[in-house]
């Protein structure tokens, strides 16, 4: 198995790409190890040391690592770590966990609808490629709820991305939106 990696726009955050998938659907996002108890793969990546947070994709982890940790001492770990989760043939996440973890929303207005469809079609790609998610967690009077997830959390471009980004594209495509707030996890 060979996995790759990439660099994100967040210097500490590093995106693997193990050449398979890893969610078949949704994202699972670990801030902490104590979050990370129903995922073998990111209590594994945890168990490294020096790892802040595991987030899952369709076919990428994303890792982010302490401050004080340099990426050359920790990334050989982290690597080994993938590899032989995905050699042992354990679920990326345990039982009922895999359901909770993935990014699913109720019926929603007309409005609501178009929000998400232009975030699935035109921003998350996107946000994937620098090892992130994006996910929509409210429409308020104009307002649009985001949460940022994966390298995107923490980068000091995210603001800038959800403000010029993704605020103009939703703006131009729904009058409705007049902006786009961050909210936390």
């Amino acid at each position: 198995m060979f996995i790759q990696t990439e660099t994100t726009p967040n210097p500490a955050t590093l995106k693997f790409l193990p050449g398979r998938e890893v969610m078949d659907l949704g994202t699972a996002d670990f801030p902490s190890l104590e979050a990370a108890q129903k995922s073998p793969l990111a209590r594994r990546i945890f168990a490294t040391g020096g790892v802040t947070g595991v987030f899952l994709g369709h076919d990428f982890v994303t890792v982010t690592k302490a401050a004080d940790v340099a990426w050359e001492h920790v990334k050989p770990a982290i690597l080994g770590a993938i590899m032989e989760h995905f050699q042992s043939g354990a679920p990326v996440i345990e039982g009922e966990a895999a359901a909770a973890h993935m990014a699913h929303e109720g019926e929603d207005g007309e409005i609501v609808r178009q929000i998400k469809d232009l975030l699935d079609t035109r921003v998350r790609p996107a946000v994937a490629q620098d090892g992130g998610d994006i996910t929509f967690h409210g429409f308020d009077r104009g307002v649009v709820y985001l949460h940022m997830k994966g390298a995107c959390a923490g980068c000091p471009s995210s603001t800038l991305t959800l403000k010029m980004g993704i605020e103009n594209l939703l703006r131009h495509y729904i009058p409705e939106v007049t902006e786009v707030r961050p909210v936390a996890a």
